[in-house]
């Protein structure tokens, strides 16, 4: 199956440009100017990756990538303008995949799009652990990649939380660095002050923080990474 990609740009140039480079890699390429047309191709086509600016008419590009974080294997990447560590940290707080910058390196975003194409499209968010795994009363549903606190609090994940908490489980009581949080979170490597993994963990703690006794369930081993100290039920 050819991956499908929509481009959300109100530049024609820069769309244009955009449409042209992923063609040329064999991606079926949609082409939206703002967030209703974007809405438009998502009903009518099965959409795997939007690649999209922040600066947009009507509804900008922070608020769709809520509405699109609702989809569940959808990757997420921002290419925008806006390169301050505030937007950067914002948008992957909302639950981008990956943020890049104008003007971009062509080769670098057409690597960046298909290593997180090959995470969407590998179907295994939940490849060694059964769909529904509890910790600590809390559950982690793979089907509906949601987080449910014991109180039945219901948080719905963006990837990159829904992939860090998998690992984290995955691997209870041992040290996870952030070189191995960030592969499995994007498929790619850790960049010089890159953030996304301390956001990503970031965010999580804040779910755990909603219920007594749970925000000291993933702990910071300063040089090293992090660490799950919950108890995963057998």
């Amino acid at each position: 199956m050819t991956p499908n990609i929509l481009i959300v740009e109100d530049e024609v140039v820069t769309r244009t440009t955009l449409k042209s480079l992923f063609e040329a890699e064999g991606y079926n390429v949609f082409e939206a100017e703002d967030g209703s047309q974007m809405h438009d191709f998502f009903e009518n086509n099965n959409i795997n990756l939007v690649i999209m600016d922040i600066n947009l008419p009507g509804k900008n590009g922070l608020i769709l990538a809520r509405e699109v974080r609702d989809r569940k294997n959808v990757g997420l990447i921002f290419l925008t303008g806006r390169d301050n560590d505030v937007d950067r940290i914002l948008g992957l707080e909302i639950g981008a995949d990956d943020y890049l910058t104008k003007p971009f390196n062509p080769r670098e975003l057409t690597i960046r799009a298909r290593n997180l194409l090959n995470r969407t499209l590998s179907n295994n968010d939940d490849d060694d652990l059964p769909s529904r795994v509890s910790f600590n009363g809390w559950i982690l549903d793979g089907d509906s990649r949601s987080l449910i606190s014991p109180s039945k609090n219901e948080f719905r994940l963006p990837r990159s939380e829904f992939r860090a908490l998998h690992l984290f489980l995955s691997n209870p009581g041992k040290i996870l660095t952030r070189e191995q949080l960030i592969m499995e979170m994007t498929g790619r490597e850790l960049r010089p002050n890159d953030r996304t993994v301390d956001v990503t963990i970031r965010r999580i703690r804040k779910h755990f923080e909603s219920e007594v006794n749970s925000d000291d369930l993933i702990v910071t081993i300063h040089g090293e990474g992090y660490r799950f100290c919950g108890t995963v039920d057998s």
